[in-house]
């Protein structure tokens, strides 16, 4: 079986979207091929937070800001040695169409609280899509099923297609059938991150991480893959966000203001509740999504809380990571526990100390957690109680706490050279969140791209009709703080998108 088409986009998430709005707006003829079921990939998981220069929102609150501060102010998230392998002049170029990506967004509809502040960056910057993520991918799926593009799920991309030295088409299996898919203009890989690509991992960062699960299972690397195949450059891939801690996902599912965001409400409909979102609610939305998603504090292990096993056992140093992140995926199941005394859940009830954050959005704390996720959080008057609560299994747990607190008060060697000043935690309070795991959030490495998002090979040429955007197609750069990935997504699915105008056509709103 054969088909064709101006444009052939590999993934469904925020950016394979934008770019196929974009691109279809021209008059390109469309196709999004999506592995899973429904579109959304990693975009579709997040907050939603979208860190932009001279938006409008920036104008409404009298904030004068220039790409030039952004891109300054970008630099400090890193750590030096990260920082230092950034590509800097595609960062700044990126940096200069926020603005312009997020007035097309709210042209479609999307609407943002904020801006919010996110130090280092000296002004607030950080917008928020109402009620979240989920509203990108929404909004970017109706919008390209008016302008005639193809949006094709659990459809599978094997192979890409060369022909002297161009890539024309592609392979894909969908229902059992193998398609042979013609692009006339270009190949668009947006396929997402590599975050739970063991076999990447293990390659560019060490058979150790390779134990480490991605926050978004799905995300295996099959962007990355293909422009390898192609004899494409790939950069950065041993940096990645994390690992780091975060609790499981609830096995019930959304709750029910996340699952409100995946209704399909008329375009007018969703518009005007989004206009009319109270902050408070948007708040409450926010909330329900960190404590699902949202990793735990690292001040709340350095005040004291201890991590166990499914046995009760403490197996590490709880301030040392990323070693304390990968002995976590050596326990059964992968699994460990935070365990609290009554002394931190006092502390760890009310600001200025959170469990978890959107920051500037919404902050969790004990109450939240007890409340929210009862899956997790439990709460007892004594070891045992909580022991029998959680799984008879953790039968080391009183042993354990009492060799902890003995260690302290002894002034003697602490198992894992935790720091002697910590709190022995005594108390007749006890609170036990898990199972949490030690997750890649996501990765930095992507395929080496030009201005027009051609894939480059090792010799800086471009391999023509193939392009990388989104996590395919980083181009050496570092996005670490809150909301850079995803002004990224949009942005360069929205520029690569105008590469495919089609003659004689006229954009169409």
């Amino acid at each position: 079986m054969k088909v064709e088409y101006d444009v052939i986009i590999v993934g469904a998430g925020g950016s394979g979207l934008a770019a196929a709005v974009s691109a279809a707006s021209l008059g390109a003829t469309v196709l999004v091929l999506e592995k899973e079921p429904r579109p959304g990939g990693t975009t579709g998981m997040a907050v939603g937070s979208f860190t932009g220069n001279r938006t409008q929102q920036q104008g409404e609150q009298g904030l004068e800001d220039s790409w030039e501060d952004h891109s300054q102010d970008a630099a400090q998230f890193a750590p030096k040695e990260i920082e230092a392998r950034n590509n800097t002049a595609l960062r700044a170029n990126f940096l200069k169409e926020t603005a312009a990506t997020m007035r097309w967004l709210m042209e479609m509809g999307l609407r943002f609280s904020g801006p919010h502040p996110e130090p280092p960056n000296r002004i607030a910057r950080m917008h928020n899509v109402i009620p979240g993520a989920q509203a990108y991918i929404k909004t970017l799926t109706k919008k390209l099923n008016t302008l005639g593009g193809v949006l094709l799920t659990s459809a599978q991309v094997t192979d890409l297609v060369q022909t002297n030295e161009r890539v024309c088409a592609l392979h894909y299996k969908h229902k059992g059938t193998t398609v042979c898919a013609t692009a006339k203009k270009g190949v668009v890989l947006a396929a997402g991150d590599y975050a739970n690509g063991r076999s990447l991992i293990r390659k560019h960062k060490g058979a150790a991480f390779a134990l480490v699960e991605g926050i978004n299972a799905k995300a295996t690397g099959d962007g990355h893959r293909l422009a390898a195949a192609a004899g494409g450059q790939l950069l950065n891939m041993n940096i990645t966000y994390g690992p780091e801690i975060r609790f499981v996902a609830p096995k019930q599912g959304l709750g029910i203001l996340q699952w409100a965001m995946t209704l399909h409400l008329p375009t007018a409909l969703a518009q005007s509740i989004a206009r009319l979102t109270p902050q408070c609610l948007y708040r409450l939305v926010a909330k329900e999504l960190l404590v699902t998603w949202q990793h735990p504090e690292e001040a709340l292990f350095m005040d004291g809380a201890i991590l166990l096993n499914q046995e009760g056992h403490r197996f590490c140093n709880e301030i040392d990571s990323p070693e304390r992140e990968l002995a976590i995926s050596c326990q059964t199941e992968k699994q460990a526990f935070i365990l609290l005394d009554q002394a931190l859940i006092e502390r760890y009830s009310g600001w200025p100390h959170f469990i978890s954050t959107a920051p500037k959005i919404a902050y969790a704390y004990t109450a939240d957690y007890i409340k929210r996720r009862p899956d997790i959080a439990i709460q007892s008057r004594s070891l045992d109680a909580l022991r029998a609560a959680r799984a008879p299994s953790m039968k080391a747990i009183v042993e354990t706490v009492y060799q902890y607190n003995h260690s302290i008060q002894a002034d003697s060697a602490d198992p894992f050279d935790r720091a002697q000043h910590r709190r022995p935690l005594e108390g007749n309070q006890w609170l036990l969140l898990g199972p949490a795991k030690a997750y890649f959030t996501t990765t930095e490495g992507g395929a080496a791209i030009n201005n027009q998002f051609n894939v480059l090979r090792e010799d800086g040429t471009p391999i023509k009709g193939l392009y990388a955007i989104g996590q395919n197609g980083l181009g050496g750069q570092i996005l670490w703080g809150h909301g850079l990935h995803i002004a990224w997504a949009m942005t360069s699915g929205r520029l690569c998108g105008q590469q495919f105008r089609r003659s004689g056509a006229s954009p169409q709103s």
